[in-house]
């Protein structure tokens, strides 16, 4: 085993604030909707929700940038090499022990599924949230340049709840993978410190 830096500082913090954001942004949201707690009280919930998304969309511009000109962009691109066997291995293998069939390197920090996972997050579900919750929020200036009819605000409130389910189902499954490590706190605390543990055939497969 070869102890790395996997994680860069940026990739750490960007990380840590986006999922900080993204769970008192679903905080906020359920409360506005009335989903049956009172966190924050209605108003403040209105305001920490707008607040935040601002926040988010900014973070995610300089999460973009980064990502293009290190080149880390291509660790989210699809894969079909070994696609089965991972399904394989979280559907049975991974409660008989098995081998886990990607060896994680610098270059490759995700498996087949996780990029798929995280494709679909950061091209589909993150877009949509963000697109409904513009056109939410100016909704009133909308309506009366493009005379929009009330059913319009109707439609989008309900794709922006379902996209929120959506982050909801991938904190979950993203929460849930973080456990498939050689032990269940490695990948966190891995994403905490930056460094990591891997063997060294994955090590050198990098240079």
């Amino acid at each position: 085993m070869r102890r790395i830096v996997l994680y860069e500082t940026f990739e750490r913090l960007w990380h840590w604030a986006q999922a900080l954001m993204i769970i008192l942004l679903m905080l906020t949201g359920f409360e506005i909707r009335g989903f049956g707690f009172h966190l924050f009280g209605f108003q403040r919930a209105v305001s920490l929700h707008n607040i935040l998304a601002v926040a988010l969309i900014v973070l995610i511009v300089f999460a973009i940038f980064w990502h293009i000109t290190t080149g880390e962009w291509r660790q989210y691109i699809p894969t079909r090499k070994f696609l089965r066997e991972m399904v394989a291995f979280y559907l049975t293998g991974i409660f008989k022990g098995a081998p886990h069939p990607v060896k994680k390197h610098r270059m490759a920090k995700l498996n087949p599924l996780q990029r798929l996972a995280y494709l679909g997050f950061k091209v589909l579900i993150l877009p949509v949230q963000a697109t409904t919750g513009a056109l939410y929020y100016f909704y009133p200036n909308l309506q009366h340049a493009l005379g929009w009819s009330p059913s319009s605000l109707w439609f989008i409130a309900v794709i922006h709840v379902l996209g929120a389910f959506g982050l909801v189902a991938f904190l979950i499954g993203h929460v849930y993978l973080t456990t498939t490590g050689h032990t269940p706190l490695t990948n966190i605390f891995a994403m905490i410190t930056g460094w990591e543990d891997l063997q060294d055939d994955a090590y050198f497969e990098e240079s």
